[in-house]
């Protein structure tokens, strides 16, 4: 089957966070990670047989939900997860804060990977944890990870936890096994647990390939838990579940007291029968969905190639979440977010909420028809004409 990413779709007036963020009529809304595609038809439609039900009680999670994850992660990434492993949450940001609240004191360290997603910042404050920044190195449009530093940073013995983003936001990385090895080699040297958010692990372009962090060893699986979600790879953020997986059992109990706590240990029953429908049903959307991604990429990088050459592109890997240096503007992130909404009505993400390493880029979200991509490549350039006029 074919399916349209081509098709506009109208979001305003759907109570939608990235297109009613702003009331101007007339904005461009590139920004919060979800697409502007409609999802896979099978999960539409499991969606729609349950809405005709017409009871939405508290929902029980089914053996056939652990299957379907369980299967999908051990045909399209090659680990193995067992039932016992699983705790289920309303997201990937709470499961990642009620581990740092399992692994940690308050006044402990937690290390990120900067520039990353802006909400590790929060769920580290949030616990009272001291933020370390392990910064990533830029050259030739993409990053690696400074090992020297994160040893150092990793043997304070007040660092007890690492956040590793893998895929990456915003780096467009998809992390390679010697990385990864030499990262987890690291951490449990000096007793540091990792916490892997791999929420973008199916979005990965042809001639990479996710590897997740626990299926590297044992001793890697048991020293870390692993955050996954159905949610940003089938456009179904709104139904609100994600996956902890942790193999050790003690602290496996930790974070499930840690979630208790926070009092986020229910799901609603979309998201089960979303992601039943997304792992069981959709892999034919999604390998659709990938090459329209890529696509939508080489576009962009066309058009910044003959029209905005002095604004390199990031080399991406995996997400659809483009990094864009827009050093040639001499203008703060923060401000030509506004400056940009104000005179070109185009809505991007500022380098500087990812951390100060970001703060010369503007991260932009591809996911949407082609069209509106051109539309809003059209309006930024009509901006640095302006600016440079």
């Amino acid at each position: 089957m074919k399916f349209n990413f081509d098709e506009i779709i109208p979001r305003r007036n759907t109570n939608c966070v990235k297109w009613d963020g702003s009331s101007d009529p007339d904005m461009l809304p590139m920004w919060v990670a979800d697409m502007d595609f409609r999802t896979a038809p099978a999960i539409v439609e499991t969606l729609r047989k349950r809405v005709e039900h017409g009871i939405f009680g508290y929902t029980h999670v089914p053996d056939e939900y652990y299957e379907a994850v369980i299967d999908w992660q051990s045909r399209r990434h090659g680990l193995h997860v067992e039932k016992e492993w699983f705790i289920y949450t309303s997201g990937v940001v709470p499961a990642i804060s009620a581990i740092i609240k399992a692994m940690t004191e308050p006044g402990d360290k937690v290390i990120i990977q900067t520039p990353v997603y802006n909400c590790f910042f929060s769920s580290i404050r949030n616990n009272s944890c001291e933020i370390v920044s392990n910064p990533l190195v830029y050259a030739n449009h993409t990053y690696r990870m400074d090992f020297e530093d994160l040893e150092r940073k990793a043997s304070d013995p007040r660092a007890k936890v690492l956040i590793l983003c893998n895929p990456h936001n915003p780096a467009g990385r998809v992390w390679k096994r010697e990385e990864l090895e030499r990262l987890g080699e690291i951490c449990i040297r000096h007793g540091v647990f990792v916490i892997s958010d791999e929420i973008h692990c199916e979005l990965v372009y042809p001639g990479h390939r996710h590897i997740p962090f626990a299926s590297l060893s044992e001793e890697f699986l048991m020293h870390s838990s692993t955050c996954i979600s159905a949610t940003k790879a089938f456009n179904i953020a709104g139904l609100q579940l994600a996956n902890i997986l942790t193999a050790d059992k003690e602290i496996r109990r930790r974070i499930d007291r840690a979630i208790n706590i926070n009092e986020v240990c229910d799901v609603n029953p979309f998201g089960v029968i979303g992601t039943i429908a997304a792992y069981n049903e959709g892999e034919e959307w999604l390998e659709q969905l990938i090459s329209y991604l890529e696509g939508n990429y080489r576009f962009m990088q066309q058009f910044c190639k003959e029209n905005l050459p002095e604004f390199p592109l990031n080399v991406l890997e995996g997400t659809y979440l483009v990094w864009m240096d827009c050093t040639p503007l001499h203008i703060p992130s923060e401000e030509l977010e506004e400056k940009l909404k104000e005179e070109a009505k185009l809505w991007l993400n500022a380098g500087a909420m990812y951390g100060k390493d970001g703060d010369n880029f503007m991260r932009w979200n591809i996911a949407c028809p082609r069209a509106r991509l051109e539309d809003g490549l059209n309006r930024f350039l009509s901006f640095v004409k302006r600016h440079k006029a």
